[in-house]
C-alpha cells in the first residue's frame, strides 16, 4: 500500500508548519525531506517529531543555496518565464511578506 492511504494529513510544507503549530497534539510522524523535520523541532521545541524515514533526502532541494542565489541574482543569468495570472499572485504574495518583514 502506499503511504498517503496512511497519512492524517497530505501537506505542503508551509502546510505541516501550520498544521503542528495550531494542533494541539504534541507528538508527530512527519514523511517529507529531513531538513523539515530539523526545522520543525527548532521551531516548535515543545513538540517531537519522528521521520518516518531518516533516508529521505531531497537531491534538488540541496541545489538551491545562498551562494546560488547571491550569483544568479548578480549574473542574472538564469531568466524565468510565468504566465501572467501566475506573476500577478506571485507579486501579491512577495508585497506581502515584503510588508509584513518591514522592508
Amino acid at each position: 500500500m502506499e503511504v498517503l492511504n496512511f497519512a492524517d494529513r497530505i501537506l505542503s510544507t508551509s502546510g505541516i508548519v501550520k498544521e503542528v503549530g495550531n494542533s494541539g497534539f504534541t507528538e508527530f510522524i512527519i514523511r517529507t525531506e529531513r531538513e523539515i523535520v530539523r526545522s520543525l523541532k527548532r521551531k516548535y521545541p515543545d513538540k517531537k517529531f519522528y521521520p518516518a524515514s531518516k533516508k529521505v533526502f531531497c537531491y534538488n532541494m540541496k541545489k538551491i543555496t545562498l551562494e546560488a542565489i547571491l550569483n544568479s541574482l548578480q549574473s542574472l543569468e538564469y531568466e524565468i518565464h510565468v504566465q501572467e495570472n501566475i506573476r500577478v499572485k506571485a507579486r501579491k504574495a512577495l508585497n506581502r511578506m515584503l510588508e509584513i518583514s518591514g522592508s
